[in-house]
């Protein structure tokens, strides 16, 4: 214990009458007179109440400003009056001595250390040191490395091997605008931190492993999101030989409700099998490739049901409703339930109420009232059931229908059981799409995924025999309620295949071969079939601590803007670490 006998934790009414020396940060003074005080000295454990009994000692104290480090020996005693409140609130130490470690030299701190959540994220982030002070901010960080300590001890009794892969590798297209790193020796090239090791992954199960994994850093050039971290996150990465989908998803469903039940906000977790759900029904149903199981809302078709009422809105589009029973809410919460699904959608939603009696009222009621008996009987409605709609084309309908199921779910707690962590898969997701921008078949997801049905199903859509459209990927998504937590795929591990697919988007052998030598080179070579998956790390905690922002959970988080406040980063270098690099900063006009 260096220096100390306890930590600021650790003392207890059965230490009363020892002789300790605790170290720490005070907290706070609080004088009551010239010969009294109370003084808080925190550690990384928790927190001691240090009595100062004489005028000398009140001074000694008054004069250290707070969360200087000190050194504190005394004699520990029961407290007169006791606090339930602390772990240590038992006892209290009267110091003998008090020794300055580390001088704060500021009398005004950026934010008071406890009360630093609720200071602005520029301040936190530039004193992120001060921040992290706070027991509450702190033990978000305790909780991520024990769930990465139960990550590690799980996949290694699943029989895994943690092997670590490169950090400086090649420049491929991956999804992301890729961080490159500039080759000394080499004027002119570059190396790139990887987005993901997923190249290196594939080529560790053509090697021969069989089960790998490690907690692995990623990089990607991306913007900001609540629930992603601009430059840098760590995921779950795992990938095993000769499996298939259902072997990956064994393996999850295995590891994770454990972790999510001892770790989580909520002790409740699903169970395996996780729901498996096909991506083109979640969208029907839910609107939405990441639903909320927590939430018993779905969308129902009512299109041809609808279309002629005399609606406009609803004429020759997709109309997607959904019911919402036993709703007591006012006219104002579903005025604003509408317009925040059109901020978060883009689109208009809709709405009509079944009242108590039996009658359509509010909303679009006049357009539906003629046709009650067969609108009401579709959808087997009872009296006070509140119907929204969404209308238009087919996937804005859907990401209407979605985001007022999730703004319901908040809104009617008897339509959501929020405490516990509802898992499922979606499953069957498209190989191919219409690029919004090409107007051509481009890959939706993966383009190393195996499509279904293997070279047949290519050779059929090469044919003009099938829709490109109509194929599917062996691709699978982790969802957790309503996030995101990975994605993966049963690999395409035969280069026949995997040319086959490429050639669909007008790519050849030869692109093959120059964007993913290493990997292509290596199938040439009998590739085992494999599979895997990468759950988020920083996601995956981010739920269990029950935070909306993913900066909770990081130690050192960049801001919005991919920037570290706290060392400058990005910043300049110098001219002469630029020649060695062989660059040179062109300037933009505009910024001359």
């Amino acid at each position: 214990m260096q220096s100390r006998t306890h930590t600021c934790g650790e003392l207890r009414a059965a230490d009363a009458g020892k002789q300790v020396k605790i170290c720490g940060w005070m907290e706070n003074v609080r004088e009551v007179s010239a010969a009294l005080a109370f003084v808080v000295v925190r550690d990384f454990y928790g927190t001691t109440q240090v009595v100062a009994e004489t005028e000398e000692m009140v001074k000694r104290f008054k004069a250290i400003t707070r969360e200087s480090t000190i050194s504190v020996a005394g004699t520990v005693r029961e407290r007169a009056s006791r606090n339930p409140n602390m772990p240590t609130g038992d006892i209290e130490v009267v110091p003998e001595t008090v020794e300055v470690l580390g001088k704060c030299i500021y009398n005004e701190l950026p934010f008071q250390i406890n009360r630093s959540r609720e200071a602005d994220e520029s301040a936190r982030l530039k004193y992120r040191f001060l921040d992290l002070r706070n027991p509450e901010v702190k033990s978000n960080i305790i909780l991520r490395s024990k769930v990465v300590a139960a990550l590690r001890r799980s996949m290694t009794e699943h029989g895994f091997m943690e092997i670590t892969t490169p950090i400086l590798t090649v420049s491929s297209p991956e999804g992301a605008r890729d961080y490159l790193v500039p080759a000394r020796n080499h004027p002119g090239k570059f190396y790139a931190l990887p987005q993901a090791p997923q190249q290196f992954k594939q080529l560790l199960m053509a090697s021969g492993f069989d089960r790998y994994f490690q907690i692995a850093p990623c990089f990607r050039d991306e913007d900001a999101r609540a629930d992603r971290s601009p430059g840098e996150f760590y995921q779950l990465d795992m990938e095993m030989a000769f499996a298939s989908q259902e072997d990956v998803f064994e393996v999850l469903e295995d590891v994770l409700p454990p972790i999510f039940a001892e770790f989580g906000k909520y002790n409740r977790a699903s169970g395996a099998p996780f729901a498996r759900i096909p991506y083109a029904e979640a969208l029907d149903k839910y609107g939405t490739d990441k639903p909320d199981l927590r939430i018993d809302l779905c969308a129902v078709d009512v299109t041809e049901l609808v279309g002629g009422c005399g609606f406009g809105p609803f004429e020759g589009a997709v109309v997607k409703a959904v019911p919402v029973s036993g709703f007591k809410g006012t006219r104002k919460q579903i005025d604003k339930l509408c317009a925040d699904a059109e901020v978060t959608s883009g689109n208009k939603a809709y709405w009509v109420r079944l009242d108590d009696k039996g009658e359509l009222t509010g909303g679009i009621a006049k357009f539906l009232s003629p046709m009650k008996e067969a609108f009401t009987g579709a959808l087997g409605l009872a009296p006070d059931t509140l119907v929204v709609f969404s209308a238009g084309k087919k996937a804005a309908a859907q990401k209407t229908a979605g985001a007022l199921i999730k703004l319901l779910g908040a809104l009617c707690p008897e339509h959501m059981d929020a405490e516990q962590y509802a898992f499922c898969w979606i499953v069957d997701f498209p190989m191919y799409e219409i690029g919004e921008e090409s107007g051509e078949l481009e890959f939706c997801h993966n383009p190393f995924s195996m499509p279904k049905g293997g070279l047949q199903t290519l050779l059929a859509a090469e044919r003009g025999e099938l829709d490109p459209l109509a194929i599917t990927a062996d691709q699978y998504d982790l969802v957790c309620n309503g996030v995101e937590l990975s994605s993966g795929a049963v690999r395409n591990h035969d280069p026949e295949i995997m040319i086959k697919a490429f050639e669909m988007v007008r790519l050849g052998e030869e692109d093959v071969k120059a964007k993913f030598p290493a990997m292509y080179n290596a199938f040439c070579y009998g590739a085992p079939p494999h599979a895997g998956i990468a759950p988020g790390v920083d996601r995956m905690v981010m739920l269990l601590a029950g935070e909306d922002s993913i900066r909770e959970i990081i130690p050192f988080p960049m801001n919005k803007n991919a920037q570290d406040l706290m060392m400058g980063a990005p910043g300049e270098v110098t001219e002469k670490q630029l020649e060695e690099l062989h660059i040179a900063i062109v300037r933009d006009e505009k910024e001359q």
